[in-house]
């Protein structure tokens, strides 16, 4: 297919010396209309549209700002490049002012516009086609990995790529590219599903496993303290690696960032997930040491995680770690919350570990499921991701560490657990007192269709707490959600497209640590 021609402005007093030039473009597939002058520049922008103009900023009669001004009110799309034999600073900062896109100094050399031409009206289409060879390597690079059995490190790597190419594919409309990325995340998460099945039981109770939730203290923040490092101590609750690679580039202008990965525990839900970082025990050692913070009667999340102050000092006094002044904890649950830590940050200078767990993200994930506007805003993952860097962009978070990049201490930057996008309804059967999450139950002597989750009839080896002598578990794998076979099709129609935490996928379980230092 014949690419479109492009159409060019090029207006010069010495427009007649520059046809070696103009030629040069026009070899290129670019339409150049001359113009010698700023008044017949503005009655040609009256008349036709053009995709780019060359504007030299010194022309007798009328120059290249005033020709600039009159013409941005007539056609303020086009991007303006501006020639000029000055290199004043100031007259720099006059154009870049009246917003044109680049700046060229005299003598005009011919593969320099071509250049600016191309990153002005081809950035996209060049970029795109970049992508696209690009993926076709990466994919091929990730089946060669499924073929041959990954390792947990491999699983990472898997799935920094996945996460890397979500980002990548925001600037994409190419349907058949976004289609195969789907499919083959799809493909990841059966065969990591697969792998967690097998390997699990390895993981939890052998030293060569992934780093898990209840290794995150003692291997990040354990070397910082004991060195007598100041350190903030930052839980962004329900954050995906995708999600964390949209505010990267935003925190890097602030610190020096080094980013590494571990796997949450299973149900990755914030009661088992998030109790297991600050506790550093599994499940079933925090149901037996700490019997009062595991209300058996409530398992909401809220009920479940209001002790971990608490645990936290528990197992800092274990690592054998002394302070000469007390660590501190803050929740931060809503919008007054935030800015009130924002405000207060600075009275915590002293303080040798502050903690901070910000669960609006969790928030917005499941009030999305409940909103008809949140829905329409963020009807797939991409909006999500968006509207999720959005809120952090203009957050009292982000307010509280622009604070924290001024002073001398480091952060540690991380999640409880990841999110997946429920699209498919998996069967579950259990009895009335059955715990009602989406992609996780408990209860006695529960079953599934083995299909789209595991079943675990010996909660003792998964590191999981028995409330009764038939507890059993579930965990949805991939994208499913448990639906009861009375209504089915009503309750899978209202949770379908939803964002749920609680079972095994790479979303939810493989997870980013950032260690961040002020630059």
């Amino acid at each position: 297919m014949k690419e479109e021609t492009k159409n060019i402005l090029w207006v010069d007093d010495e427009i007649d010396q520059l046809k070696s030039q103009i030629f040069f473009l026009e070899q290129r597939n670019y339409k150049v209309t001359p113009a010698q002058n700023g008044d017949d520049a503005i009655e040609l922008v009256k008349k036709q549209e053009f995709d780019l103009i060359l504007l030299d900023e010194m022309m007798p009669g009328r120059g290249g700002l005033a020709t600039l001004e009159e013409i941005k009110k007539i056609s303020p799309n086009p991007p303006v490049i501006m020639v000029t034999k000055s290199e004043e600073e100031s007259l720099m900062e006059e154009a870049i002012g009246q917003k044109i896109a680049f700046y060229i100094t005299k003598p005009v050399n011919p593969s320099q516009i071509l250049s600016a031409a191309k990153k002005l009206l081809e950035e996209k289409k060049i970029i795109g086609e970049k992508v696209v060879r690009d993926y076709v390597t990466e994919f091929r690079n990730i089946q060669i990995m499924l073929q041959s059995g990954p390792s947990w490190q491999d699983w990472i790597e898997i799935h920094k790529q996945l996460s890397g190419w979500e980002i990548e594919m925001e600037g994409v409309r190419d349907r058949s590219l976004i289609d195969s990325h789907r499919g083959q995340k799809r493909e990841c998460d059966s065969e990591f599903g697969k792998a967690v099945e097998k390997s699990y039981l390895s993981w939890i109770n052998s030293k060569n496993g992934p780093p898990l939730s209840p290794q995150v203290v003692k291997k990040y923040l354990f070397p910082l303290l004991q060195a007598q490092k100041q350190v903030y101590f930052i839980v962004l609750d329900c954050m995906r690696l995708d999600h964390w690679y949209a505010l990267q580039p935003i925190l890097t202008e602030l610190f020096n960032i080094q980013t590494d990965y571990y796997f949450s525990i299973l149900p990755t839900a914030t009661p088992y997930a998030r109790n297991a970082i600050f506790s550093g025990l599994f499940p079933d050692e925090l149901a037996q040491k700490f019997p009062e913070y595991w209300n058996t009667k409530d398992d909401s999340d809220a009920s479940r995680n209001r002790n971990e102050r608490q645990l936290l000092d528990a197992q800092l006094k274990r690592l054998g770690l002394t302070f000469k002044s007390e660590p501190k904890y803050v929740k931060v649950l809503d919008l007054a919350e935030a800015e009130n830590l924002a405000r207060k940050i600075s009275t915590y200078a002293n303080t040798p570990l502050l903690s901070i767990v910000v669960n609006f993200l969790d928030i917005l994930a499941h009030g999305r499921s409940e909103s008809e506007i949140l829905l329409e805003i963020a009807p797939d993952e991409a909006a999500f991701r968006s509207l999720m860097k959005t809120w952090f962009s203009h957050s009292p978070l982000l307010e509280t560490l622009r604070y924290l990049a001024k002073q001398d201490c480091v952060v540690v930057f991380t999640t409880d657990h990841g999110s997946v996008l429920g699209t498919r309804g998996n069967l579950a059967y259990g009895k009335r007192d059955t715990s009602t999450h989406l992609r996780y139950k408990y209860g006695d002597n529960l079953n599934c269709d083995p299909k789209g989750a595991i079943l675990i009839k010996d909660p003792k080896q998964y590191r999981l707490p028995m409330y009764t002598l038939a507890t059993t578990y579930i965990f949805a794998k991939e994208d499913y959600y448990f639906v009861y076979p009375t209504n089915y099709h009503e309750y899978e129609r209202e949770y379908r497209n939803s964002f749920q935490h609680g079972g095994i996928s790479l979303e939810e379980m493989v997870l980013p640590v950032a260690i961040m230092r002020p630059r």
